[in-house]
């Protein structure tokens, strides 16, 4: 049985939301000097022709987050672009979330985007990863 110390670490990072686990992963690693990549001992063999398995195993790595729509309550939306977006200002980020559709972040990491387009929506934004 894990201590009570771990228990509760572990509890804690359950609370979290999911920008804060990208965050949380992203510190730890500038920390330790750690990925979070899986590595692999050998290589498979490489096939000429790629299979619809493998087209669904090469997912991207990285993302360009786009807000198509502000929603109707762009306030809302404003207030998560600053929270997506800690440099942006309050004039910037009502230009974006008013002219769309406006680039959040490009070359985003799969998990940092989804936790991105994830608080927006909550907000009322319509949003677009590619």
């Amino acid at each position: 049985m894990a201590s009570k110390s771990i228990e509760s670490l572990v509890k804690e990072i359950g609370e979290l939301s999911v920008l804060e686990l990208a965050q949380l992963s992203k510190s730890l690693e500038e920390v330790f000097g750690v990925s979070g990549a899986v590595t692999m001992a050998a290589a498979p063999a490489v096939s000429a022709a790629p299979t619809a398995a493998t087209a669904k195993a090469e997912e991207k790595a990285e993302y360009k987050v786009e807000i198509l729509d502000g929603g109707d309550q762009k306030i809302k939306s404003i207030k998560a672009l600053r929270q997506v977006k800690k440099d942006l200002g309050l004039t910037e980020a009502k230009k974006m979330v008013e002219e769309t559709p406006s680039v959040v972040a490009e070359s985003v990491p799969v998990a940092e985007a989804k936790a991105m387009k994830e608080l927006l929506e909550a907000a009322g934004a319509k949003v677009r990863l590619s």
